[in-house]
């Protein structure tokens, strides 16, 4: 019990902590995310000692729910600050960074774990599909602040967030073919994939999605219109819609976190969830309160005795992942993507994919599944990475965005 209460005061402060200091860290170039892990890593059996993981159980199980209800509340918010219509509009540009940038960077990932670990062709594969997904939650302190905005083109932050909000549900198919591989014959697996994975949990989660964010919006609406709201609060409204959308989408055994952000799309083109978020100010008060204790919790647990064993072939993963898994990719396809047809938006939308929270959920669900060691290892190893790489470079780069764009404007 003094755990809990000792992880609780600890995740409570670091949120007050960055809360109150938001504007001189991020001036500095210091991302939330990043300073979060840090105080986890402070804190944890490795430095401090005041939190330790051991006496918590299945630890695996705890980092997989956590992260799914981090991203639960970190989707709704990327939901409803795009604009109403934004994913039917920029349809062709999203279909290929889902469609085809995603297996892509998929790939990419895979190929320096297969020869650099000498790891089978599927556990490669699974490994690279845990990673691929951009984080919305690390991408949301990319995109959102003062300094994004003022340096930022609209449409590129938009993208962004789109983009990581998408893949983070989609990218389970990529996950569960080379785990079902694993374990079942080619025609069982690709029969289970087919009709339960593509099927079932992502049709399934759109459909349910959809339904539940139009039927909140509309109940919202009549609730206003016949005044039985007294004092609106349009924060916990969607935190609650949040939550039911992921409890809902998985007691029906669908995607709950693809659920989650159809759900928000759908409520946001029925009460214009845009403004009113900004209004009340709900993403910076969802993301600092419900999605930083994941990277604490995720600083406390770092395997860094395995890191250590893996050797010299961990560095080279890190460095050949981060900037081979995201960037050719897009170069590859900028033909087929209208929105990043400028140099400054493609080579800043190819560095900031950040492998994060999505990633987290996935690891332990393949680590757990699968039951081999290296998924969690390798895959909290590249997550770690990049919050620390995209993280101290959020505010650089984008201020040598800003700077490019004045400069073009001369």
């Amino acid at each position: 019990m003094q755990q809990l209460y000792l992880g609780l005061m600890a995740a409570t402060a670091i949120v007050l902590l960055l809360g109150l200091l938001s504007r001189p860290l991020k001036r500095y170039g210091l991302a939330a995310p990043f300073l979060a892990l840090l105080g986890g890593v402070l804190l944890g059996p490795q430095m401090l000692g005041l939190l330790q993981p051991d006496g918590w159980g299945r630890t695996q199980l705890l980092l997989e729910k956590a992260a799914q209800l981090s991203l639960a509340i970190g989707l709704m918010s990327v939901a409803l600050r795009l604009p109403a219509g934004y994913i039917p509009q920029h349809w062709r540009s999203l279909a290929v960074l889902v469609g085809l940038a995603l297996p892509l960077m998929c790939l990419s990932a895979a190929l320096p774990l297969y020869w650099l670990f000498d790891l089978s062709p599927l556990l490669a594969l699974l490994i690279g599909a845990v990673v691929c997904p951009t984080d919305p939650i690390v991408a949301t302190s990319v995109v959102t602040g003062e300094i994004a905005e003022r340096d930022l083109d609209e449409p590129l932050r938009n993208l962004i967030s789109a983009e990581s909000g998408l893949n983070d549900g989609l990218a389970l198919p990529l996950v569960m073919l080379p785990l079902l591989l694993l374990g079942l014959s080619p025609l069982e697996a690709g029969r289970q994939w087919l009709v339960t994975v593509v099927l079932w949990e992502i049709g399934g989660a759109v459909l349910f999605g959809l339904l539940l964010g139009l039927l909140a919006g509309r109940l919202l609406r009549l609730a206003e219109r016949m005044r039985f709201i007294e004092q609106p609060s349009f924060m916990s409204y969607t935190v609650a819609l949040s939550l039911l959308a992921l409890a809902g989408a998985e007691l029906l055994h669908t995607d709950g976190v693809l659920a989650v952000f159809v759900a928000g799309l759908a409520f946001d083109q029925m009460v214009g969830g845009k403004e009113r978020a900004e209004e009340e100010r709900v993403q910076a008060a969802m993301d600092q309160f419900f999605t930083l204790p994941i990277f604490m919790l995720l600083g406390v647990v770092l395997p860094w005795a395995e890191w250590l064993a893996l050797g010299w072939p961990a560095v080279a993963l890190v460095l050949a992942v981060l900037l081979l898994r995201r960037l050719p990719a897009l170069l590859v396809l900028r033909p087929l993507l209208p929105a990043l047809q400028r140099r400054r938006d493609l080579l800043f939308a190819g560095w900031f994919g950040p492998i994060g929270i999505a990633a987290l959920l996935y690891a332990s669900l393949a680590s757990e599944r699968s039951g081999e060691p290296l998924v969690w290892q390798l895959g909290s190893l590249l997550i770690c990475a990049s919050v620390v790489a995209h993280g101290l470079t959020a505010t650089p780069f984008t201020r040598l965005y800003g700077y490019c764009r004045r400069a073009s404007r001369e």
